[in-house]
């Protein structure tokens, strides 16, 4: 009996298999985390309240190109390390890629936690904490906190979804 569910998206020019992993990733290599393997406890009831637990741990990083963790990130690389740790297994690659093959977000729900926000042209990218703030690895700064300040509002390219944990609109983290 299979362990993981696969749900394919399909646009024209590009195919990535998404799959949602219903336990830990048992072909992870030894030197990445994979998704925490379950405890005796139940799962969190909230899935956003993970995703935001993946993302303060990684807070703080340094920017390394190509990078994808652990110790360092460049954007998509830290984009695909909140994904990857919440069970959404995707191929890692580019922002421009990720804002094709991505499910699409209603308007009304563009700044809503944990959505994937791309800038400049789809060259850069990150996550969605409050339509005031987003997460993402700055070249500058590493992994941190960014305000839609005027600079990163007026970058804005588009915003999508992060697979397999779309429901109701996300709350804003909690504690901030």
């Amino acid at each position: 009996m299979s362990r993981a569910a696969a749900v394919t998206m399909a646009p024209i020019s590009l195919m990535i298999a998404l799959t949602v992993v219903a336990g830990p990733a048992s072909s992870a290599p030894p030197h990445t985390s994979g998704p925490p393997a379950p405890s005796g406890a139940a799962p969190a009831p909230d899935p956003w309240a993970r995703v935001e637990a993946v993302i303060e741990r990684h807070l703080g990083r340094p920017y390394v190109w190509g990078s994808s963790g652990l110790k360092s990130y460049d954007c998509s690389g830290f984009v695909w390390r909140v994904m990857y740790e919440n069970g959404i297994l995707i191929k890692r690659t580019t922002a421009r890629k990720y804002f094709l093959t991505l499910p699409k977000v209603p308007d009304d729900a563009r700044w809503a936690f944990g959505n994937i926000v791309f800038f400049s042209n789809l060259k850069h990218c990150g996550i969605v904490r409050t339509h005031e703030t987003f997460y993402h690895a700055a070249v500058s700064a590493g992994t941190h906190v960014s305000r839609f300040d005027p600079l990163w509002r007026g970058r804005v390219s588009g915003v999508r979804a992060m697979p397999g944990l779309a429901g109701p609109a996300h709350a804003a983290p909690s504690g901030h």
